[in-house]
C-alpha cells in the first residue's frame, strides 16, 4: 500500500505542469516520375484457318463443385482481441449523483470505499431508487499516509433522508485522459506509476483530481477481477 500512496501523492505532485507542445514537421515531396511512354503495339497476325476441326476440350470440374467441398465450409476467423485504451482522450458527462465524503488510510484504502459505497447502496435500497451508473471514487486529496475521497453513485432522482456526510451533487465532468485498470486494488500501483511516466512523459496539464469508475460491482466481485476506468482530468 505504501507505493501506492506514493505513486498517487506523485499525481498531485505533477500539477501543474506545462501543456503539451505539439509539432508535426511538413513530410517532403519528391517529384512525381514522369511516365514512360507507351510501347507502339504491334500488329497481330490473323491466324490462318485450320482444315481439320478441332475438338472442344474436356470438361473439369473445380475442387468448390465437389461433394467433399461442400461438406467442409471454411470456419469463420476468430474476433481480434484489442487492448485496453490508454491514456484514451476523453469527455465526462456530468450526472447526479448521491454521494458520501470521507477520509482513509492507505492501510486500509479499500475497505474504506467499500463501506462508502455499502452505505450509499443501502440508502438506495431502502428508498427503492435503482443506480443509474457505475459507483465512482473521487479522489480530492493525496498524501503519504491517506487520503480525501468522494464516493459517488448516479441515480436519475433526488435521493432523500441523506445520511452524515451526504449529498446529493454532480460527478466531475470536461476533458480527461481514460486508463484501465484489470485486477485487485493492490495492484493498482502498477496502474497509477504508468499513469504518472505517461503525464511527465507528455507533459500533460492536469486538474487536482482523478477519478476511479468501478465497471464491475466492488459489492460483488472478487478483488482480482475488478475492472475499473481510471480518468485523469485535463485543464
Amino acid at each position: 500500500m505504501n507505493r501506492i500512496s506514493t505513486l498517487r501523492a506523485a499525481l498531485f505532485a505533477l500539477l501543474p505542469l506545462a501543456a503539451i507542445a505539439l509539432a508535426t514537421p511538413a513530410a517532403a515531396q519528391s517529384p512525381a516520375a514522369s511516365p514512360a511512354p507507351a510501347a507502339s503495339p504491334s500488329p497481330t497476325p490473323t491466324p490462318t484457318p485450320s482444315a481439320t476441326p478441332v475438338p472442344p476440350p474436356a470438361e473439369t470440374k473445380s475442387p468448390a463443385d465437389s461433394p467433399a467441398a461442400s461438406q467442409s465450409p471454411t470456419p469463420p476467423a476468430a474476433p481480434v482481441q484489442t487492448a485496453d485504451p490508454f491514456g484514451e482522450p476523453f469527455t465526462l458527462e456530468p450526472k447526479k449523483v448521491v454521494m458520501l465524503k470521507g477520509t482513509a488510510n492507505w492501510d486500509s484504502a479499500f475497505d474504506a470505499l467499500i463501506e462508502a459505497f455499502k452505505q450509499l447502496t443501502a440508502l438506495l435500497d431502502k428508498d427503492g431508487i435503482k443506480a443509474s451508473g457505475n459507483p465512482m471514487i473521487v479522489y480530492t486529496s493525496t498524501d503519504d499516509t491517506g487520503f480525501t475521497f468522494i464516493a459517488e453513485i448516479p441515480v436519475d432522482q433526488d435521493v432523500k433522508n441523506l445520511g452524515k456526510s451526504m449529498s446529493m451533487g454532480n460527478s466531475p465532468d470536461g476533458k480527461a485522459l481514460k486508463f484501465v485498470h484489470r485486477g485487485s486494488y493492490d495492484n493498482m500501483d502498477n496502474t497509477y506509476e504508468a499513469i504518472t511516466n505517461h503525464l511527465d512523459d507528455k507533459k500533460l496539464e492536469a486538474k487536482d483530481t482523478f477519478i476511479e469508475e468501478y465497471i464491475t460491482d466492488p459489492l460483488k466481485t472478487a478483488e482480482d477481477k475488478l475492472v475499473i476506468n481510471v480518468y485523469v482530468p485535463l485543464k
